[in-house]
């Protein structure tokens, strides 16, 4: 599947942004999905996931209560909706597909075999 990112921009502290991710192909509807965010000079990191079926999501603690995953099949999208955001959000923004045959959704990223190009989020305080 090959995946495209959208939606970065720059965005005051408290403000809200939405990343669509969109993918090619027929097989989207049947994979779990990832965000992951890249910050200058750190590791890319996990920040929500979702399943395929869009029932089960996880998140990484410092966005929970703040950032909501959910994706639309019939589209081949998935969503991050992002509010109340803060300048440590400042990332590049990765969307990513697990692996086939992988049940769970998990945060780690060599779980993921197809990557989006990225869509820089920042946020100014």
């Amino acid at each position: 599947v090959q995946l495209q990112a959208f939606g970065g921009g720059l965005v005051q502290a408290g403000g809200s942004l939405r990343l669509s991710c969109t993918a090619s192909g027929r097989t989207f509807s049947r994979k779990n999905m990832g965000w992951f965010r890249q910050a200058p000079g750190k590791e890319r990191e996990f920040v929500a996931g979702i399943n395929w079926s869009g029932g089960t999501t996880r998140y990484t603690d410092s966005v929970k209560g703040r950032f909501t995953i959910s994706r639309d099949n019939a589209k081949n999208t998935v969503y991050l909706q992002m509010n109340a955001l803060k300048p440590d959000d400042t990332a590049v923004y990765y969307c990513a597909a697990q692996a086939d045959g992988i049940i769970i959704v998990t945060t780690d990223r060599r779980s993921y075999d197809s990557w989006g190009q990225g869509t820089l989020v920042t946020v100014s305080s």
